[in-house]
Parts: structure tokens; C-alpha cells; sequence
């Protein structure tokens, strides 16, 4: 039976100012330019002062008289040109209040930027193909594989399911052998190795297109029969195998390690960047540190005058006219929406500078030295507690932000680290331990690599009582392979 009830609850919601302050504090510096500029567009009652200034008319003729009719003329003209009325009835009036203009500098003297023009790695492919004398059956043929090639400039596909997407959406019957042909035709292509099935193709390939060489015969054999003895380093079995001896062999290997795994990446046109643009800047003046937010974080923004003007001349007139009452609202909306934006912008700032202030003198004497030693154990509570803030805003600052020393460009995470207990009761940062790992790995014999039970036992002998689980849980965190992946001749 359904019934009807009231019910009292008490919630906790965050309000849309929260909720904007969030967003904006997780968004790092390369890209709070962007939300700037969208926040600009979509809320004319927002200005940049920094645009505002450059958009300020200057006086055109400084030596002409003051009292010129001409002058008078066009500062009538000038004082006439803004009115809130022809505002909102003008259709050729944009957002920011000004008259769109017709006429824009002259197409004659404006300057283009040259763009640099380079091929795609299938374009580059497409133009070899061209200049191939084929048939119309075997073009088609080579552009459907071309098409079908991965970004690493394999092939994955089965022969078969070319055949059958080459009758299918192109009306081409062909055979298998047909398409074989034409792939041993793709794979002549530059680079070497393009058209691959496997990565074992994909070398032999690289090889064969220089196989006068001695080493590389010797190179095409060890690929073609020993290639699992070869990626699992079993160096012993492959000398005894060919009869080499282990200066042969070297050569051998040094050959292989030459060509290249991925041939479609060596092509490729990198279309985004990733730019590391830091949010703070630390500097050393004699032993005392100076912290920086970057002038990025702090754009020069405020509340439309020409806004505000609107608003309470409107405001009074409505009282008067209902028929206002919605053109009011909407000034009204777009006005607390660009205070709201400014103080989150603002306590965006405040946040940023309190939470990295505290990791600085937390992490001082790491920030004096950049010795990864002298990293103190770390936690996100432990920056919480000392900004009064929660856990979930310091690991949104953390997660996103930059920072700049005169050791290099670190993200804010990369001071956050657990602590180590030492035979002397002495707490360390994960990241010491880590430091000295990677140094005895560098400095290992590599004929005969240190295994993760040897290297546990150099840690414990200088007082790092770690398990050698967690020794091979560090080692993977440095994408450092296994002791048998290390070995070299």
C-alpha cells in the first residue's frame, strides 16, 4: 500500500561558489588561461584590466587644439556612442557592449605567420605508394593497407579480414596472395620495418635491408631462430648455441639494439605537447628561501563598470515597468557571477600560496640542497593539519601544481612520500631509500646484476630494514627491470 510522509534530513551540499572554487583549484597554470578566457566570453559582465587597458583610446592628434570644432565634434560623437538602451535593442551590438566592426585592417597589410609543413607518417607512406607503377587492383590494395596500419606501423590485422573489408566496402575482389604481395611492397617502404606483423618481422626486415654485413647475417640469425633467448638475455645458451665468442656476440646484440621496435613513432607528427609551465617559483637568497606564485595565477580581473551602470539604472526603472524585471535579472545573474569568479580566483591564489608555503618549510632544508636525502616523510594530513585545510584540498594542489627550484621542475606529489624506520629508530623518507637503490644498481657489476635478495641485504647492512618485497615494489616504481633483464656482456 503506498503511502505519503514527511521527512526531516539533515545534508551537507556545497553551493555553486564551492563548487566553482573546487574546479579552479584543481585546474593547473597551463590551462587556467583558458578557463579565464572561456569565463571571459560567456560572462560579459567580466573584464581583464590587462585588455581593458590596451583597448583604452589614445589621443590620435596630441598637437591639435583642444577647443578644434573638429575635436568637439567627435567627443560629442564619443559620448553619444554608449547608451544602455540602444544596448540591449542594437543587434549589431556583441557581448562587451562595443559595435562589431565592418571594416578591419587591410587584407593587404596583414601579416601571416609561416606554418612549418611536415607529413604524417601515413601521408608519407601514401606519397611512396603514388610513385609505385601498379595497377588500379594493387593501388587499392596497397591503400587498404596503409589504412589498416597501427600507429607503431604494424600491421594486426589478418590478411583475411583485409580481403574481406577490400570486397566489402570497395567493391575490389581479391586473393590472399594478391594482398601478400602487395604487403611485401608496403614493407619496403621507409622507415624500415613499416608494414610488420610482429616485432619479429619487424626486425628481421630492418636487418635484410643491409645483410652484406657479416654481423648483421650473424644479427638475422639470432633473430630468426633465438629471439626468446635473446629477450630473456640466456647470453650463455646463445653462445653456445652459435659457437660465438661473448666479443662476437656483443656485436651481435649491439646490432639488434640499433633498429627500431616501433618504426610508425619515428614518423609521427607529435600534434600536442605537453608544456610544463610552473605555479611557484622558489629561490635560494643567501640561505633564506623566497616563495613566488606565478603571475599567470593572478590575472587582473573586475566587475564591468558599464555593467553595474545597467543594473541600477534598470533596477530603478523596474520598480516602474515589470517588463524590465527579466532584462534586470539577467544583469543581475551575470554580475554576482563575475564577483563570484573573482573571489574564487582570489581564495585560489590565497590557497595555492598557504598549502606550498607549508610543504617549503616543511621540506627547507631539501628545498636549500635538492639532496633527495634530506626529503622529510611526508603525508597529505600532515600539510592539512598545519594549513587547518582538508586532506582532499592539499591532494587537489598536490596532484596538479608545479613547482620551480634551482634543481629543476617537480610536481608538488613528488615531496609526498611514506616514512622508513632505521635500525636506529630514525625515520626516513621512501624517497632515501630509493636514492641509495638506484645508486647501487648503478653502480653494479652488469655482467653479474645484483638480485633483489643481494640488494636487500646492502640496504639492511646500512641500516634500511626493509623486506626485499618492498625493495622489488621500489625497483618497479624506477621502472628498473629484474636482476636477468640487466645483465650485459
Amino acid at each position: 500500500m503506498l503511502r505519503q510522509n514527511l521527512q526531516q534530513k539533515l545534508l551537507q551540499k556545497l553551493s555553486p561558489q564551492q563548487i566553482q572554487f573546487i574546479k579552479l583549484l584543481q585546474v593547473p597554470t597551463v590551462a587556467l588561461d583558458t578557463r579565464i578566457k572561456e569565463e571571459l566570453e560567456e560572462n560579459p559582465a567580466l573584464e581583464d584590466l590587462s585588455l581593458a587597458n590596451m583597448n583604452e583610446p589614445t589621443e590620435e592628434y596630441p598637437d591639435r587644439d583642444p577647443d578644434d570644432t573638429f575635436n568637439a565634434e567627435e567627443k560629442q560623437e564619443s559620448n553619444d556612442e554608449f547608451n544602455v538602451d540602444d544596448y540591449l535593442q542594437d543587434d549589431n551590438v556583441n557581448d562587451y557592449g562595443s559595435k562589431y566592426e565592418q571594416n578591419g585592417d587591410d587584407e593587404d597589410e596583414r601579416k601571416e605567420i609561416p606554418i612549418a609543413m611536415q607529413s604524417s607518417f601515413f601521408e608519407s607512406l601514401q606519397t611512396q605508394l603514388d610513385l609505385v607503377p601498379l595497377s588500379d587492383k594493387d593501388f587499392q590494395i596497397g591503400q587498404q593497407i596503409i589504412g589498416s596500419l597501427d600507429d607503431d606501423g604494424y600491421l594486426r590485422r589478418p590478411i583475411g579480414s583485409l580481403v574481406d573489408d577490400l570486397a566489402f566496402s570497395q567493391n575490389v575482389f581479391a586473393e590472399e596472395e594478391e594482398v601478400l604481395e602487395m604487403l611485401k611492397v608496403i614493407q619496403s617502404f621507409d622507415p624500415a620495418g613499416v608494414g610488420a606483423r610482429d616485432l619479429q618481422e619487424c626486425l628481421l626486415i630492418q636487418l635484410r635491408k643491409r645483410d652484406h654485413l657479416p654481423t648483421v647475417q650473424k644479427a638475422i640469425l639470432v633473430v630468426e631462430k633465438y629471439l626468446e633467448e635473446f629477450t630473456k638475455k640466456h647470453y650463455d645458451k646463445l653462445e653456445k648455441s652459435l659457437g660465438m665468442g661473448s666479443d662476437v656476440l656483443k656485436e651481435v646484440i649491439n646490432e639488434i639494439l640499433k633498429l627500431n621496435p616501433k618504426p610508425g613513432d619515428s614518423n609521427a607528427v607529435t600534434t600536442k605537447q605537453l608544456q610544463v609551465i610552473p605555479d611557484f617559483h622558489i629561490s635560494n637568497n643567501d640561505g633564506r628561501l623566497l616563495l613566488t606564485l606565478n603571475s599567470k595565477n593572478a590575472p587582473e580581473l573586475r566587475v564591468s563598470r558599464s555593467y553595474q551602470e545597467m543594473f541600477e539604472h534598470y533596477d530603478k526603472t523596474a520598480q516602474r515597468d515589470k517588463k524590465l524585471k527579466e532584462a534586470v535579472q539577467f544583469v543581475k545573474q551575470k554580475l554576482d557571477s563575475a564577483r563570484w569568479f573573482i573571489d574564487a580566483i582570489k581564495q585560489r591564489q590565497q590557497t595555492l600560496l598557504k598549502t606550498m608555503n607549508a610543504i617549503m618549510n616543511y621540506q627547507y632544508e631539501y628545498f636549500l640542497t635538492g639532496d633527495d636525502r634530506n626529503l622529510r616523510p611526508m603525508i597529505l594530513k600532515d600539510i592539512a593539519d598545519r594549513i587547518a585545510m582538508d586532506i582532499s584540498t592539499v591532494s587537489r594542489v598536490a596532484n596538479s601544481k608545479y613547482v620551480q627550484t634551482e634543481f629543476g621542475t617537480f610536481l608538488l606529489k613528488s615531496f609526498f612520500s611514506e616514512a622508513i624506520q632505521m635500525d636506529s629508530g630514525e625515520e626516513v623518507s621512501n624517497k632515501e631509500v630509493k636514492k641509495i637503490l638506484e645508486e647501487c644498481i648503478g653502480k653494479e657489476d652488469k655482467r653479474r646484476p645484483l638480485a633483489d635478495e643481494k640488494l636487500t641485504e646492502i640496504l639492511k647492512e646500512k641500516g634500511y630494514n626493509i623486506a626485499r618485497r618492498t625493495v622489488a615494489k621500489y625497483r618497479e616504481a624506477m621502472n628498473i627491470p629484474v636482476a636477468r633483464l640487466r645483465k650485459e656482456l
